[in-house]
């Protein structure tokens, strides 16, 4: 199944409608935030939860009637955790949309591509090994280092192998996955054990680590990496059409290719770098979001981003609170969706890979 078969909407309706689309997963989004930030073991009302965050951000804005340990709860631990699933979920959502249309197949997504894998080697490298000699941008910077060269590694077998159809294409991604997924098992087995515990629950998909110092690094990537696929929109649309016809259509497609796989690069690595390896979710989102309002990239992008940040905060809540006091791994509850839709998808189109 291509995307060739996706009528885009037509310009007015394009402009009239998204903005009304955009605010209303906009507030969902400020809605599932605030849930999460409330819900837990320990329950904290919405209007405590308000009044911590104002007065954090204006000292004695409201007066305050909570406990410390609330203050604590909110502002150190679920906040900034919700903040982070939010941009995770919309990072991995922006890369499945875009290795999708280049790629031109449904099944692309930064898991199934080796991105991830890539990204997590370079991980488990800081984790266990050398250490963050670098500080806080070591973890990241060797992310996006090891889902950069993983991504390399596929393209250069894809074109040795003369496998460049999409469907090849996500094979050798999934080979290569394999490969360096191994690589990360035999690090962890030579690193400390002390450390493989904590190294494990972060492979699986964790947002339980979230600090406030942390932030900027996903948030820049996401910024930047986000902007450049939404200006070239209208590009992945050529994409859709076929490497021949977005050629005619004065693209320079193995260079815009490569680009885009640069970007994707770049966005996983920093999502996996402090959330581990959550899976499906670049795989679902875009699907979902092409079903509903069609396949233009001018919409397709924006609102996977906001839709995959919507789902993995709510993932995240049902893995707190599903087994209390135990915090689940979140990539275990979209893994089991993910699988679920996967498995929903190859039914309805059974032409796919």
């Amino acid at each position: 199944m291509s995307h060739k078969h996706l009528v885009a909407w037509p310009r007015h309706a394009l402009i009239h409608t998204m903005p009304w689309l955009i605010a209303g997963l906009g507030f969902v989004l400020l809605v599932t935030l605030m849930l999460a930030v409330s819900v837990g073991t320990i329950g904290i009302p919405l209007h405590a939860v308000w009044g911590i965050i104002a007065n954090h951000l204006v000292p004695g804005f409201v007066p305050v009637d909570w406990s410390p340990g609330r203050d604590s709860i909110v502002w150190e631990v679920r906040l900034p955790r919700a903040i982070l699933g939010a941009m995770v979920g919309a990072s991995l959502a922006l890369v499945g949309a875009a290795l999708q249309a280049v790629t031109r197949n449904p099944l692309a997504d930064p898991h199934l591509l080796g991105i991830s894998s890539g990204a997590a080697l370079g991980a488990i490298v800081v984790l266990l090994h050398t250490g963050m000699f670098l500080g806080l941008i070591t973890v990241p910077l060797f992310a996006f280092g090891g889902a950069l060269l993983s991504t390399a590694i596929v393209t250069g077998v894809a074109n040795l192998a003369l496998a460049t159809n999409a469907s090849r294409l996500v094979l050798t991604g999934v080979a290569v996955s394999f490969i360096v997924t191994s690589l990360g098992s035999l690090g962890i087995f030579l690193g400390d054990p002390r450390a493989a515990h904590t190294v494990i629950f972060w492979m699986l998909g964790g947002l339980g680590l979230a600090q406030w110092a942390q932030l900027p690094f996903p948030l820049l990537a996401l910024l930047g990496c986000g902007a450049y696929l939404m200006a070239n929109a209208r590009n992945l649309n050529a994409m859709t059409l076929g490497d021949e016809s977005a050629t005619t259509l004065g693209l320079p497609v193995a260079r815009f290719r490569l680009l885009i796989f640069i970007v994707c690069a770049l966005l996983t690595g920093a999502a996996v770098a402090f959330a581990g390896i959550i899976s499906f979710v670049g795989l679902m989102i875009p699907h979902i979001v092409r079903m509903v309002i069609g396949g233009d990239y001018r919409r397709v992008l924006p609102l996977s981003a906001l839709l995959g940040a919507i789902f993995l905060v709510m993932a995240d809540i049902v893995a707190r609170t599903i087994m209390p006091p135990q915090d689940l791994p979140v990539g275990i509850i979209t893994g089991l969706v993910g699988g679920a839709f996967f498995i929903l998808l190859l039914r309805r189109n059974g032409r796919i890979g």
